[in-house]
């Protein structure tokens, strides 16, 4: 198994093999938060006017989603666990759209199979990749707003490859320090109401989920978030 690890958009649409687009703060995060607290399907979609209009279509829907990490003008929520599981989604349709993480879930197109990654779900999406055996792994750090190198990205795209190769030299203290470089910013009192400090403690908590989230595109051209327990 070879493993890449590369980073923004453009790592999205070199990815070919098994694609694990990784966003720990805050999209894929979110999604496992989002499936746990009883949504029934999750979409992704790159663009605000797009998930406005699948709003419009799904009657028992709710708008989930960031731009310049705060919540979008008309939407629910923002892009925060915090308020997801505040949040009562049963039998709910999520529709989601961030500045990073899905913009690489709809630019990875020459991937066969594409899955989400971060810290919470760790474990499950290293034993899914297991399963597959595929040839190749691509690693797709999204990074902050999609164009500025993230250490919780590429952490976590370092803990699946050392996972993967059958150890790990990353633990949870390693994860911990976050809260002193690009975690810090959840603890600036200027950004409580978007990106409050309890984000980064649910952000990560490694392994709290044992489910991959699998990624479909659509005919509409955005992309199904399928639960997958492992």
């Amino acid at each position: 198994m070879r493993i890449e690890i590369v980073e923004f958009v453009e790592g999205a649409r070199k990815a070919e093999g098994l694609a694990v687009i990784i966003d720990v703060f805050r999209a894929f995060s979110v999604e496992c938060y989002a499936y746990d607290a009883g949504a029934v399907q999750i979409i992704a979609t790159s663009e605000v006017e797009e998930a406005f209009r699948l709003k419009n279509q799904y009657s028992n829907s709710i708008l989930v989603g960031e731009r310049d990490e705060k919540k979008i003008p008309g939407f629910d929520i923002g892009n925060s666990p915090t308020e997801i599981i505040k949040t009562n989604l049963s039998g709910k349709t999520v529709i989601h759209t961030t500045t990073a993480g899905t913009q690489g879930l709809i630019n990875a197109e020459k991937a066969d199979t594409i899955i989400t990654g971060s810290f919470v779900n760790a474990g499950a999406v290293v034993r899914y990749i297991r399963h597959l055996d595929p040839e190749v792994v691509y690693l797709v750090a999204m990074g902050y707003r999609a164009s500025v190198t993230s250490e919780e990205d590429i952490l976590c795209a370092e803990l699946i490859s050392e996972r993967l190769k059958g150890g790990s030299s990353i633990n949870d203290k390693t994860i911990a320090s976050l809260k002193h470089t690009s975690g810090k910013r959840f603890f600036n009192i200027e950004n409580i109401n978007f990106s409050p400090p309890t984000d980064f403690f649910l952000c990560t908590m490694t392994d709290r989920f044992s489910f991959v989230l699998e990624a479909l595109r659509r005919p509409d051209g955005n992309v199904s978030i399928i639960k997958k327990d492992i």
